[in-house]
């Protein structure tokens, strides 16, 4: 038994998970699932550092600005925890063929475009996906199981917003943790979180249970 799976009393070495975003969300998913010892994973991402995001993506300095965020996250990961093998793919995200043979796919992007791409893709290959957003001080956390759950389109994940997304930080911090432990919660076993949209506003998160036929099957 390794010490991370003494210490917490579950072992996710045999895991694994993509990615899909490096920015605000994307660090914090990828920061706790590699600190929780998961076995491998892939980050998904066509953009560079920007400062005005400096203020939510902490694994980036001034210094990294212009340079591409996923080769600097895993770049980091991998000295952060060693025994989780992470790749990179810089590029953007029109076809999502690279998560065959990941156990999840986990979107972490602002971008309803590749949002639905990703989501058709995980319906028709029937890979688990879980989606976060944040706006402000308001977010959502969801995980859709092919099958099992209503998809992120019946969960309102892909509804359009005029919104402009100014997130700080601890906005970023919750929803991303949230995403990784409803992660955490598919490798072992727990199904009682998928389906349900958890819902951050200001200082209260709520869970709302999206109802159809199909999550009567859990």
């Amino acid at each position: 038994m390794s010490i991370k799976s003494e210490v917490q009393g579950f072992d996710i070495s045999k895991n694994s998970a993509a990615i899909i975003g490096c920015g605000g969300l994307g660090t914090n998913v990828a920061t706790h699932l590699a600190g929780a010892g998961i076995g491998k994973l892939l980050l998904v991402d066509f953009d560079s550092v920007e400062k005005r995001n400096l203020n939510r993506q902490f694994f980036y300095t001034e210094a990294d600005i212009g340079k591409p965020k996923c080769e600097l996250l895993a770049k980091r990961l991998s000295a952060y925890a060693p025994d989780c093998k992470v790749d990179y793919l810089y590029r953007r995200i029109n076809d999502v063929s690279f998560a065959d043979g990941y156990d999840i796919v986990i979107i972490a992007v602002d971008n309803i475009g590749t949002r639905k791409n990703v989501s058709c893709y995980c319906t028709e290959h029937k890979i688990p996906c879980i989606n976060g957003s944040i706006n402000g001080f308001f977010g959502t956390a969801y995980m859709y199981i092919p099958g099992k759950t209503p998809d992120l389109e019946a969960a309102g994940c892909l509804n359009e917003t005029n919104a402009k997304n100014q997130s700080p930080s601890v906005t970023a911090g919750i929803i991303g943790t949230l995403e990784a432990k409803l992660a955490i919660d598919y490798f072992l076993g727990k199904t009682d979180s998928a389906g349900r949209l958890y819902i951050y506003d200001n200082n209260e998160i709520n869970s709302l249970l999206i109802r159809s036929d199909e999550r009567d099957k859990l």
